[in-house]
């Protein structure tokens, strides 16, 4: 495994994330695993030298964060070992109160986060979402008190638009608050639109990317006939993600894979580790297999015309994943 500093922080993370919201309860989605399934999982990644994991409230409604405090304490020895991120903004309930990115619900949920999580503090707090409905200002304070009061080292952002990510910026400059130092967006071989604004604004101002659905929540693992696990067959959001016109793109993958050897997942994740915006992908893992294949993606090196094969045949995206 290779490790790299998220951004410009002296943050070290390794170039692999491992994600966590697969870990949880089936009561959620379908494909989501127990603590028990989930175990031998984590372990793997684990052993492989991965120590960045990923996970939100929302994910099993705390559920995620609650196997993840409970494997990580049992495979790492020290807390300073391992990169613990969590997200807020989605609702956690019914309650009015329960969500959104207001001063009240963030300091309600780093709290409920970090006694889920069994940890006195996450080393990067992010927000999931942009919120329309709370000013900029409220919401970066809240966050800087949450790192002053020592519960999050570092805190992040994810899928918004890049005026909006601008503007957060702009506003902890203003008001002497704590930046953020990390942009999880939605970006894969079959959705670039970050390419445009996100990447060149965060590789400008030294924000590390650590994407999420690197592997287009499957698409760019097998070909559209072999979509038969429990995921690709009760995932309506990937259907409205992903289509037919970005099955040139699969194809190409798949081509530039029987020609390496290679699985198809080790090729588009080592596409996107050749970008220079990316610190690290957050990859998903419900099978040993899916761990294997990523952490073994860091030593691929792509041509650059592998690269140029890998691209052609891209389509333009309307913006998807900011909601």
């Amino acid at each position: 495994m290779d490790y790299t500093r998220l951004g410009n922080t002296g943050l070290q993370i390794s170039r692999i994330c491992l994600g966590m919201m697969s870990y949880g309860t089936p009561d959620w989605r379908d494909w989501v695993l127990d603590l028990d399934a989930s175990r031998p999982l984590v372990k793997s990644a684990v052993d492989a030298g991965i120590t960045f994991f990923d996970t939100a409230d929302m994910y099993s409604v705390g559920a995620s964060e609650e196997v993840t405090g409970t494997l990580l304490r049992e495979f790492f020895d020290d807390r300073e070992d391992y990169v613990l991120a969590t997200k807020v903004f989605m609702p956690m309930s019914k309650r009015p109160n329960d969500g959104g990115l207001s001063r009240k619900h963030i300091l309600a949920s780093i709290d409920n986060s970090l006694r889920r999580l069994g940890t006195e503090y996450v080393d990067l707090y992010q927000i999931h979402r942009w919120d329309p409905n709370t000013p900029i200002e409220e919401t970066m304070e809240a966050l800087h008190d949450v790192v002053r009061a020592g519960k999050a080292r570092y805190i992040g952002a994810s899928s918004m638009y890049a005026w909006q990510f601008a503007k957060a910026q702009h506003t902890a400059d203003l008001g002497g608050w704590t930046r953020f130092v990390s942009m999880q967006d939605h970006y894969n071989l079959l959705y670039r639109e970050e390419e445009r604004e996100m990447h060149p604004f965060c590789e400008d101002q030294g924000v590390g990317v650590i994407p999420w659905s690197p592997l287009a929540r499957g698409r760019l693992t097998r070909l559209p006939e072999q979509n038969t696990t429990v995921r690709a067959g009760s995932d309506p959001v990937a259907d409205r993600m992903y289509g037919e016109a970005d099955a040139a793109v699969v194809q190409a993958v798949a081509d530039v894979a029987k020609a390496r050897g290679l699985p198809m997942a080790q090729v588009a994740l080592a596409w996107m580790l050749h970008k220079p915006a990316i610190s690290a992908p957050i990859i998903g893992a419900t099978k040993p297999g899916h761990v294997e294949d990523a952490v073994a993606a860091v030593d691929v090196e792509l041509t650059d015309e592998e690269i140029a094969t890998l691209e052609a045949a891209y389509v333009p995206h309307p913006v998807l994943g900011h909601q």
